[in-house]
């Protein structure tokens, strides 16, 4: 019976040595095994196995990258103005066995060193400088804090500032320069279109301007055209017609009422060539020359009755009567008027 026990005891013993002796290590993890205290190995992911009692596993480091954020800490600028900068950290352990023996807390070394470059780098700028060159100090951090932890078996991959508070007064006086700039711009957008509105304006009233005068003047030649072309044309019938003095006269005589027939006609002022015209109408031949007219239709009476002498006698009567009768010929005809 005590044979049997021992051996289950054995028995036992030995499946607890067998299941301290494997490992698994999952895939992007580093296991580092002390043997006697002492550094031994570094186990990849996989299938592992450690002696018990004589090994034993140190840390279990995780090989992907990490990031870390820091809370906000006080920066003084150049300036003399403190701001709370907020930074995050990407950074991935290259080395488990210089990560667990060449530094004891690896966050905190990053952080305190992230925070002592970020004062040396921000204490060089201003804070315009501090709040428009984030990439630039993106870039300094990333290379020192690279350099600082490449001896920890640590790579950074990256550094960002995530957030940059200046003081509450600074931040109101901000909001007041933008307020400005932006009504600025705003005034100055609006006097350009205003500027733009006035000149369009101005070239729309000179076209308009310039194609009434020419419209002005094409109306005014076309109506000189117009006018010239009647008058040529009366000219031109007055000729053919060739118009005697008594038929001016009379004419003329014709338009004198229409002179007067004016509302605002208050002296009417009579031409002196009336005189002369009612003269020619009622002179020797004229168109009011009674006497004359009767010794002319005598002698017309006289030719009609075939009594050449007796036509020729009483034409030459009536025309000394009338001053403007001619003596008619042997043969009883009567000559037309002289013009």
């Amino acid at each position: 019976m005590g044979g049997v026990i021992a051996a289950g005891v054995a028995a036992l013993v030995v499946l607890i040595f067998l299941i301290r002796s494997v490992r698994i290590v999952p895939q992007a993890r580093a296991m580092v095994v002390e043997r006697l205290g002492r550094y031994h190995r570094t186990l990849t992911p996989g299938l592992a196995i450690v002696v018990p009692i004589v090994d034993r596993i140190r840390e279990r480091i995780d090989l992907r990258e990490q990031v870390v954020s820091f809370p906000p800490q006080p920066v003084i600028t150049e300036d003399n103005l403190v701001v709370g900068i907020d930074t995050v950290i990407y950074f991935q352990v290259t080395d488990p066995r210089a990560a667990t023996y060449e530094i004891a807390d690896f966050i905190r070394a990053i952080e305190q060193l992230t925070v002592t470059t970020l004062r040396n780098v921000i204490g060089g700028m201003n804070l315009e400088g501090t709040l428009t060159s984030r990439d630039q100090i993106n870039g300094q951090l990333r290379g020192v804090l690279d350099d600082a932890t490449g001896r920890w078996g640590i790579r950074v991959n990256r550094v960002e500032l995530k957030a940059i508070d200046p003081p509450r007064s600074i931040q109101d006086s901000m909001e007041k320069q933008m307020r400005a700039e932006r009504d600025r711009r705003a005034a100055i957008l609006t006097a350009e279109g205003v500027k733009a509105s006035e000149i369009l304006r101005a070239e729309g009233e000179k076209q308009a301007a310039i194609l009434r005068a020419e419209g002005h003047r094409e109306a005014q030649i076309l109506a000189a055209e117009g006018e010239a072309k009647a008058i040529g044309t009366v000219f031109g019938a007055i000729h053919e017609g060739d118009p005697d003095q008594k038929l001016l006269a009379y004419q003329y005589l014709q338009m004198l009422p229409r002179l007067a027939q004016g509302q605002a006609s208050k002296l009417w002022i009579v031409p002196s060539e009336l005189t002369s015209a009612l003269g020619g109408l009622a002179g020797p031949g004229g168109l009011f020359d009674v006497e004359g007219r009767a010794g002319r239709q005598s002698g017309r009476d006289g030719a009609v009755d075939g009594d050449g002498e007796r036509g020729s006698q009483r034409g030459g009567e009536g025309g000394r009567e009338g001053g403007g009768g001619r003596p008619g010929g042997g043969d009883g005809s009567w000559p037309a008027a002289p013009v």
